[in-house]
């Protein structure tokens, strides 16, 4: 008996890929760091010194997320979600730090309709339609 298996809904990537631009000395030591064993390849090096650099202003962070009221971590607005708050008449701000996912059955419409702005530190994911709809209220 063979079972199968549905997927729900996707799983949103642990990861953003991101590109930065390095002089090519500063290439040369991460190269020589991975080349002597410090770390396994590039990505490992410069992941390790950016959590470095965050937990040395930890309290500088945690206190401007207070400051600005951002929702850490992963937010998911769902259809149903926004449904509810386009019946109790209100509108949505979101604010977050980290992964702001809006569902892909949500229509540009009623992304419109019930959120007021988007202000994301990391990544938003949404469909393109829906990302153009909220474009003049996304910061």
């Amino acid at each position: 008996m063979t079972g199968i298996v549905r997927e729900l809904r996707p799983k949103p990537p642990d990861t953003e890929k991101i590109t930065i631009n390095l002089g090519y000395v500063d290439l040369g030591h991460v190269d020589l760091m991975v080349a002597e064993g410090f770390y396994s390849n590039r990505s490992d090096f410069i992941r390790t010194a950016i959590r470095n650099q965050l937990e040395r202003h930890a309290e500088v962070v945690k206190q401007s997320t207070a400051r600005k009221s951002l929702d850490l971590g992963l937010r998911n607005y769902s259809r149903q979600d926004l449904e509810a708050v386009q019946r109790s008449g209100e509108m949505l701000h979101i604010n977050v730090l980290g992964l702001a996912s809006i569902s892909q059955d949500v229509t540009p419409e009623l992304a419109r309709a019930t959120i007021s702005s988007v202000c994301v530190l990391g990544a938003l994911h949404a469909s393109p339609a829906v990302r153009a709809a909220l474009s003049d209220r996304t910061r």
